[in-house]
């Protein structure tokens, strides 16, 4: 006789994304009787409030420690907080979908991108390869399917470009948590920390495969190749969603992987790499920057080199280290998507104004548009008294501490590279000269200036109030 083995709490631990799951299917039945002119606001209405409301029941579970189906998820202040970020950044770029984008398939793009997020939030509270992959694979198929939402070719060639490579990458994974498998005999992770695993050549080959697919998921150097050509290429909130969603979800299951299930003896050689190609992330990432003309690839640029200052944050496995990257990914959300809200709106339904010279002289003709895009460049950049600046700070004290004084230095060095690359889209936007090339904006999009203004308010707050929570560490079991 088969039997429910699974009692109240282990579903009540995944309820936020059954609802987010749920979320996307009734979408898709309302839209089939909503009529033509009203389906993108209901579509984006119902995603953002079932977004909430995953989010307010995800806030729920910050205070308790549970693993549920028997380690496979584990629900906890640390789950919660990378749960919480996935979310807002879901909504964020649910409500670009206001500005940008066909009525027509605004049901399915606001579903695929629920699914995906469902995937994120998986990950997040995965304790177990089995359960990291099938959240990987959520999160994936879904963005394989966005990316290629967009009629113009470009956004076609993203998508069969994101679905080979990422597809090597998750084969990687795959293989590398196979090897784990027969060095354990075990999926569960906190099975990987036993000290008699630092001698055992499978769960080396296994967990150098497995840190590959994490570092093509998080666009370090040298797997970040896919990133500036996918993110051209995808329809512009989808290239925002990518831009957050999957480097939270990927970066939780980094950090329970190197700060819970890694034995002792073998985590300071197996990680080294890691932290090297942090390192060399922030420099490649930052002079990427220099030579591009779209804002999408910039962006993308930008983003390489800021998962490399995240990254280098848990170089050392300190707590402070993990409490300064929740903090620097929290700020990045909120800097990041409110750059894209500027995108948003400086595009039509013919044309994303991601073009670099359609900023030009924006500061005439929408100076609160050039005022907040510039705030959010000078933030990315790290400059004073953002909360970039202070995240920057904070990773390069813990760095320091850590024993780890050159990542300091090369994040450093990257600061003052993208320092020059974001003045030229500033010094471009105030730019007096006659402006060729000079974009139409929006009349109306209110939902991308709603999430523009949060965006602001955000970054604001958490440049003079680091609410980073103090007991995420003891959760990461």
């Amino acid at each position: 006789m088969n039997m429910n083995v699974y009692g109240h709490a282990d579903w009540n631990a995944v309820v936020p994304l059954f609802v987010v799951g749920a979320t996307a299917l009734v979408v898709l039945f309302v839209d089939l009787l909503t009529k033509r002119g009203a389906k993108r606001y209901v579509s984006i209405a119902i995603g953002i409030l079932g977004s909430i409301v995953a989010g307010a029941l995800a806030a729920r579970g910050y205070h308790q420690s549970f693993n549920a189906f028997n380690g496979g998820f584990v629900l906890g202040g640390f789950a919660v907080v990378f749960e919480e970020i996935i979310i807002v950044a879901a909504i964020f770029s649910l409500a670009l979908y206001g500005a940008i984008g066909r009525e027509d398939r605004m049901s399915g793009a606001v579903a695929l991108m629920l699914w995906s997020t469902a995937g994120a939030m998986l990950m997040a509270g995965a304790a177990n390869l089995m359960t990291i992959f099938l959240g990987l694979e959520l999160l994936s198929l879904a963005l394989y399917c966005l990316c290629g939402l967009a009629t113009r070719p470009s956004s076609r060639e993203s998508a069969l470009k994101y679905l080979i490579l990422s597809s090597t990458a998750s084969g990687f994974m795959l293989y590398g948590m196979a090897l784990l498998f027969g060095a354990t005999g075990s999926v569960a992770l906190a099975s990987l920390a036993a000290p008699a695993m630092a001698g055992n050549p499978l769960f080396w080959l296994g967990s150098g495969l497995f840190l590959i697919g994490i570092a093509f998921k998080l666009s370090l150097v040298p797997f970040h190749i896919w990133a500036p050509d996918v993110y051209e290429g995808a329809p512009l909130p989808v290239t925002a969603f990518m831009s957050v969603v999957t480097k939270a979800g990927t970066l939780a299951v980094f950090a329970r992987f190197a700060y819970a299930a890694l034995p002792a003896a073998a985590a300071h050689a197996l990680l080294l790499p890691i932290w090297i190609v942090a390192g060399i992330s922030m420099i490649a990432g930052n002079l990427g920057m220099l030579a591009q003309t779209d804002m999408k690839r910039l962006l993308a640029y930008s983003g390489i080199a800021q998962i490399g200052y995240i990254v280098a944050a848990l170089a050392g496995g300190t707590s402070l280290g993990m409490r300064y990257a929740i903090y620097y990914l929290a700020a990045y959300t909120f800097m990041n998507l409110g750059a894209f809200a500027v995108v948003a709106l400086c595009s039509t339904d013919a044309e994303e104004g991601s073009r670099i010279a359609s900023f030009h002289g924006l500061a005439r003709r929408r100076p609160v548009l050039a005022v907040a895009m510039t705030f959010f460049l000078l933030a990315l950049a790290g400059f004073p008294p953002t909360a970039g600046f202070l995240g920057k700070i904070l990773i390069l004290s813990t760095n320091v501490a850590a024993g780890y004084a050159w990542l300091g230095m090369l994040l450093i060095v990257g600061t003052a590279i993208s320092l020059y690359a974001y003045f030229k889209v500033i010094r471009l936007m105030f730019d007096r000269s006659d402006a060729r090339h000079a974009a139409d904006i929006r009349p109306t999009a209110p939902l991308a200036w709603v999430s523009l203004a949060i965006c602001l308010i955000g970054v604001i707050v958490l440049t003079f109030y680091p609410l980073t929570p103090s007991n995420v560490l003891p959760l990461v079991k």
